[in-house]
């Protein structure tokens, strides 16, 4: 007995086989073939050795099992039956077999008009323990260490699995490697999930919220809070569960503050980010709301690095009000030119006053100025004053042309001062 598998398939296929010999008008049709296999080897690569028998690159994926009605010593060969999705099982997982005609489906049928060309193709594995990091059953469990046994015999009676030991004796591949920590998702009414089997997810779920005695509003997980209503949809997209129990049978939801890497689409929902930094001293009003208060549609991206790249045209930001830089550290621009066009430009404060001089008009004024005040020093350092008392007629008329300049000056100061940059 395969530990309770035989008999389970056994009724299926018979099942099937009732169901498909039965036709409206009474004819007989070809019966069903449905069986259940035990994952004992996977073509990935060129170094498995059925690579080049099972069409070389086009044998990846392609699975031997046992049948686990027959003995353990006979093995088959099964193509996965979806070419678009691919869900790759993992050694000693329990897999369905069902057989369909293959690339021969055009050669000589047998004499009741039925195609004898067929292949095995195998769907996802049985969830065996529910758990989205592997559902794999040991041959012969009772051969396992002591600490294993535990984990898969008495499962049999009811027992929820829970490995605690942080390891295990099952071959499950050559770089698979059972982790104890990995949680599932806890689900909630409605929702769509998709699990990968390192903590990575997409959740297409919705606002879960229920009342106790019909009164008070209880969110049942942390993006429910607020005034989001039951219904209001929400995708949450996770890589890497974070730090995490070894209590690997314990459900968890996401946690944006916790998760490597997470992607957030919210309609109505709050999400209690904790951002690097939220100083938002720069503005004078309309200051964004922080974003662990904000509640509407919005587009979270949370990890410990992101990187924008585009490699052939621009990165385009577009905003209806403003597009806030908060750092902790600073903000650094390194490139061959800046330009900013704005009707106001304030340095160094949102309150400062003080404006910037243009350069050129502060040039040519310098300028003008210096070239007067060197005649001017000319004129001086050649008079001689003869005799003693007589005036000076140049030096009288280079100080009325001097005074004049300068006069012009001192009117034009004004205009050196930008209208439109400030700094403090």
């Amino acid at each position: 007995m395969a530990y309770g598998l035989k008999a389970n398939t056994n009724n299926i296929v018979s099942s099937v086989n009732t169901i498909a010999s039965q036709s409206p008008n009474g004819l007989t049709a070809s019966p069903a073939s449905f069986k259940a296999g035990r994952v004992k080897s996977i073509i990935l690569d060129n170094n498995h050795p059925k690579f080049k028998k099972f069409g070389e690159w086009n044998a990846l994926g392609v699975i031997e099992y046992q049948d686990i009605t027959l003995p353990a010593s006979k093995t088959a060969f099964a193509r996965p039956y979806f070419s678009n999705i691919k869900q790759l099982p993992v050694l000693e997982e329990i897999i369905w077999i069902v057989t369909l005609p293959d690339t021969s489906l055009n050669g000589t049928p047998d004499k009741g008009g039925i195609t004898t060309n067929t292949s095995d193709y195998y769907i996802c594995p049985a969830s065996l323990w529910n758990h989205p990091h592997h559902n794999a059953f040991p041959s012969n469990p009772e051969k396992l260490p002591q600490s294993q046994q535990k984990d898969y015999i008495q499962t049999q009676v009811g027992n929820v699995r829970r490995v605690t030991d942080q390891s295990t004796e099952i071959d499950l591949g050559s770089t698979f490697i059972e982790r104890s920590n990995i949680h599932p998702l806890l689900p909630f009414e409605g929702d769509i999930i998709y699990e990968g089997r390192w903590g990575n997810s997409i959740r297409f779920g919705s606002t879960n919220k229920r009342k106790i005695a019909g009164i008070i509003p209880d969110a049942l997980n942390n993006w429910s809070k607020g005034k989001s209503t039951s219904g209001d949809p929400i995708i949450i997209f996770r890589n890497g569960q974070g730090t995490q129990t070894e209590e690997g049978w314990i459900p968890i939801t996401e946690d944006i503050n916790n998760d490597d890497a997470s992607i957030y689409l919210t309609s109505t929902q709050k999400i209690p980010l904790k951002t690097a930094s939220s100083n938002y001293f720069s503005y004078k009003k309309n200051t964004p709301e922080q974003p662990d208060q904000y509640i509407g549609k919005q587009i979270i991206i949370s990890s410990g690095r992101l990187v924008f790249n585009s490699s052939l045209d621009h990165i385009l930001l577009s905003s209806n009000k403003t597009i806030n830089l908060n750092a902790v550290l600073g903000v650094n621009i390194d490139t061959p030119i800046v330009t900013i066009q704005s009707q106001n430009i304030f340095l160094g404060s949102k309150n400062a006053n003080e404006p910037l001089l243009l350069g050129n008009q502060t040039v040519n004024l310098l300028n003008q100025l210096i070239e007067n005040i060197q005649a001017f020093s000319t004129i001086c350092s050649t008079l001689v004053s003869t005799p003693p008392g007589t005036p000076l007629a140049p030096l009288n008329t280079a100080a009325l042309q001097l005074n004049g300049v300068l006069d012009s000056l001192q009117s034009n100061l004004n205009n050196l001062k930008s209208k439109y940059n400030y700094t403090v």
